[in-house]
């Protein structure tokens, strides 16, 4: 499966990478790129759980990142270049939303990961996807928290969770325990 979401896990957080870079140098933006990553990819997987939802999205494809960009006060970026074009229809909006929620809400993320671990046992009981994955998206350290400043920000990110927030929280928490 993660084959499957590669495109739109990789394109979804570059455009989150973009879209709130980190500051400091080729560090600083390493780091924010893998916090972007773990955040993104923890998105898809529970977005699209199964192999199924994984062809179906990389089938149909996942929408492209014209309204994010509006939402982010970045409409119409890349829009005359073919090659910026091209990877932008690989982000998955609900994906980016989720992340953002994910990346602003530490108590969320963790509840994200054991989600996922309790969605992925397998028939012996052992979980696939072992929390320490997600190191830097659950607990960053002073250098992590620095690079991503701007992507971890609350009230910057606030329109991007806000697209689909209420949605993670059913996924979540189907019971409706977790409050919007």
């Amino acid at each position: 499966m993660l084959e499957d979401l590669s495109p739109l896990i990789a394109a979804t957080a570059q455009w989150l990478t973009a879209a709130y870079p980190a500051s400091g140098g080729a560090l600083a933006s390493a780091l924010c790129e893998v916090q972007a990553r773990q955040a993104v990819a923890l998105a898809a997987w529970l977005r699209y759980p199964t192999p199924m939802d994984a062809a179906l999205v990389g089938l149909a494809g996942p929408g492209g990142s014209a309204r994010l960009d509006w939402v982010a006060g970045a409409d119409g970026a890349g829009a005359g270049d073919p090659d910026t074009y091209a990877w932008r229809t690989w982000v998955d909006e609900v994906v980016a939303s989720w992340a953002a929620c994910l990346l602003t809400d530490p108590a969320l993320a963790g509840r994200a990961v054991a989600a996922l671990t309790e969605d992925a046992l397998t028939d012996d009981g052992r979980a696939p996807h072992a929390p320490v994955e997600f190191r830097r998206l659950l607990t960053p350290d002073e250098r992590d928290s620095s690079a991503a400043a701007l992507l971890r920000h609350p009230d910057l990110l606030a329109p991007v969770a806000a697209l689909h927030r209420a949605q993670l929280l059913v996924r979540l928490a189907p019971d409706g325990t977790l409050a919007a």
